[in-house]
């Protein structure tokens, strides 16, 4: 079988350095003693025979082996390929396959943890603006992604478990947006009482709240250097980051003009707002996404719609918008619409979320179903395929958010569902630079319903957000309540531990017993005690002997 590298593999340093320190221990061997591995025949190779596989069954030659006469071609084990070659292999191995690798050998294991591919698994999950700060540079960064994947998605599996509710007062009238920031613990909301607040995310504190700025604040949304807020008058409301501030932003008090400033070219309320790294995007009801640049603050791009905009989502370099029962996803860089799902819904779009990679929409509307839709990049073409529709609420689906896997999505029936999208994705990866579909075809006719539904709540929800091990909404009630499963994560890693510690006793008490059955005067004596004579079916041993004494007696 022949295998092709690519000119711009990456191998990481760990994964070369290991390759020749290995290489080097064995060169001595290989020139005194051949051993060849065939993958089911054989274990051993002899010295003095050279075996050869056919098609049909192993033929031997009688001719000794030389070391010299090898071919070059001929490799003896996978620790014999290229550096590049192995990395590629490894690349294309799922997180599943890497850890089944990893038991193999410990040479594997080694090879297995060090590789660079479990910083793609995180960041194709996650994003690096989630992921833990490095603990080093060089081997030591790459060492750290394997034990961050695996904690992640360990603490991803807490939703399903137990959890404590937590109540935040505070606002006056119904809350109309919530947004987690996790890698600062902040919780930023708002609503019809006209101020912005942030909270402490594990205290449930109220840090500080804004002045009233005049209207309602429908959007909030927020990284580690801004915080935006846009209303009904049309304003997007900024504050700055304060160095050595403890909680980033300072928003009470009078506008400081070195750290709060505001964006208008709306001509109507404003909807929706997003950050990433290098621009502002705001959604309003004048039937535009306008797009601003964070340095010059000022708007590069204006896409227009048909209808009101009334949520959007970006990724990269596009933006997916929801304007009356339509979804559009645009090229922000060329302004040009790249594709267009007509009537997602049944009525108005209300909500849309997208993951990390940015190759899955979901979209919630007035008809209370959720829609998972795939876009797939194929040439100049970009296409969506419809992947699966869940139903679970009655009421118009206000808000989604999503966190790999989860898709939690709130309603005006009060009810919030938490669906997991793992079931519907294959694990394996694909080559780079080949646009494949990532869903399972026998997914598409099998949908699971959604895992979990938290209800219980007399009033519409209206804003929905989540974070590692919390779930943060908001709603007519006026109050904010936050889902906390980190109480999960501790009894799950309780267990774990107890699991750790019985298989730990077990291979003990394996051990044990194999030390004493090596014991050959014991195991004789046992075997003798416990034979049985096959003609009278007494036992030959000193039980029978202790019988026989007892019947003398008597």
């Amino acid at each position: 079988m022949a295998f092709e590298c690519q000119v711009n593999t990456e191998v990481s340093k760990a994964l070369i350095d290991s390759l020749d320190n290995r290489r080097l221990a064995e060169s001595n061997h290989f020139h005194s003693q051949i051993e060849a591995k065939n993958f089911g025949f054989s274990d051993s190779y002899s010295g003095k025979q050279k075996g050869v596989i056919s098609k049909s069954k192993p033929v031997f030659n009688s001719k000794k082996a030389n070391p010299d006469s090898c071919s070059p071609k001929q490799l003896l084990s996978i620790t014999d390929l290229p550096p590049a070659l192995i990395s590629e292999i490894l690349n294309c191995l799922d997180p599943k396959e890497l850890g089944i690798v990893s038991c193999a050998s410990t040479y594997l294991c080694r090879l297995a943890s060090e590789h660079h591919v479990w910083k793609e698994f995180y960041c194709e999950r996650w994003g690096l603006s989630t992921a833990p700060t490095p603990l080093g540079s060089g081997l030591s960064d790459e060492k750290s992604w394997k034990k961050y994947f695996v904690e992640r998605e360990f603490r991803s599996k807490t939703f399903m478990g137990r959890y404590s509710m937590e109540i935040l007062y505070g606002h006056t009238e119904p809350v109309r947006a919530v947004f987690l920031l996790s890698s600062a613990k902040l919780i930023f909301t708002s609503g019809y009482d006209q101020t912005v607040k942030m909270w402490n995310m594990e205290e449930g504190l109220l840090i500080a709240s804004s002045r009233g700025l005049g209207c309602t604040i429908r959007a909030v949304a927020a990284d580690t250097k801004l915080l935006v807020a846009g209303g009904t008058d049309g304003f997007i409301h900024c504050w700055k980051a304060v160095d050595g501030s403890p909680h980033l932003f300072e928003i009470r008090g009078p506008q400081n003009q070195n750290t709060e400033f505001r964006l208008w070219e709306h001509q109507g309320p404003i909807t929706s707002l997003a950050l990433d790294v290098s621009r502002i995007y705001s959604g309003s009801w004048d039937m535009t996404v306008r797009v601003w640049d964070r340095l010059s603050l000022k708007c590069v791009k204006v896409l227009r719609h048909s209808d009101w905009v009334g949520a959007l989502v970006p990724h990269d370099t596009t933006v997916a918008s929801a304007a009356g029962a339509d979804v559009y996803v645009w090229d922000i860089v060329s302004g040009n619409l790249m594709t267009i799902i007509h009537n997602a819904h049944v009525g108005k779009t209300f909500s849309l979320a997208r993951n990390h990679k940015g190759d899955f929409l979901f979209t919630g509307g007035e008809d209370g179903a959720i829609r998972m839709y795939e876009i797939l990049n194929q040439g100049l073409e970009t296409n969506q395929h419809l992947v699966a529709t869940w139903i679970p609420h009655t009421g118009p689906v206000q808000s989604l958010a999503f966190e790999f896997p989860w898709l939690v999505s709130v309603s005006g029936d009060g009810k919030l569902s938490l669906i997991d999208v793992r079931k519907l994705l294959k694990t394996r990866r694909c080559p780079s630079g080949i646009s494949d579909s990532r869903v399972k075809h026998e997914a598409r006719s099998s949908v699971e319903p959604p895992q979990r539904m938290l209800h219980g709540f007399a009033k519409n929800l209206l804003s929905v957000d989540i974070g590692a091990d919390r779930i943060v909404c908001g709603g007519e009630e006026g109050v904010v309540r936050i889902w906390n499963f980190t109480q999960a994560l501790e009894i799950e890693q309780k267990a774990h531990a107890l699991r750790g510690i019985r298989l730990e006793n077990r291979m003990r008490r394996r051990k044990l017993h194999a030390e004493n059955s090596s014991k050959v005067g014991r195991t004789d004596q046992c075997s003798v005690a416990a034979k049985k004579n096959p003609v009278t079916g007494e036992r030959s041993g000193w039980h029978s002997k202790r019988g026989a004494s007892g019947k003398l007696k008597a």
